[in-house]
């Protein structure tokens, strides 16, 4: 069974984090399909999609018809972005699977709104270590496959 995984991660809020998008992602495909692989893209920068016809209504449109279609939901959440945190918000609305990746090596703190929310079922935050990431997303998917 391949999964519907949709890939949160900063893009307008800024694009620091984009080598470890480029690594989540690139685990993610081994559990299915990721709507949203341009999140990794190097070339991508902080003004986004911005060449995209229909601009940024376009975007969000697309985005959310990737959301709804999604069997889960990871979602990058070091670097603030309030994209991000809407996603988020938007896939709670519509229960799904969320599990939000944080880096504790950062000098960010983690919105109480994200952590605040997480219940261990349709939510869960993991803070990670670089070098776990690999580790923690196979559990996930392991549990999430069997569930």
């Amino acid at each position: 069974m391949s999964l519907g995984i949709y890939f949160c991660g900063s893009i307008r809020g800024g694009r620091q984090d984009v080598e470890i998008y480029s690594r989540i992602i690139k685990h993610l495909k081994k559990f299915g399909t990721v709507f949203t692989e341009h999140i990794g893209n190097p070339t991508l920068n902080v003004k986004g999609e911005d060449e995209v016809k229909g601009g940024d209504k376009y975007i969000h449109d697309r985005d959310l018809k990737w959301l709804e279609e999604a069997d889960v939901i990871v979602a990058e959440v070091t670097q603030p972005s309030l994209g991000v945190g809407y996603e988020i918000g938007r896939a709670m609305h519509m229960n799904k699977k969320i599990l939000c990746l944080f880096r504790t090596s950062s000098n960010h703190f983690l919105s109480a709104m994200i952590r605040g929310a997480e219940n261990g079922t349709n939510l869960q935050v993991k803070d990670y270590r670089e070098q776990e990431l690999e580790t923690i997303l196979q559990q996930y998917f392991e549990e999430r496959l069997q569930a």
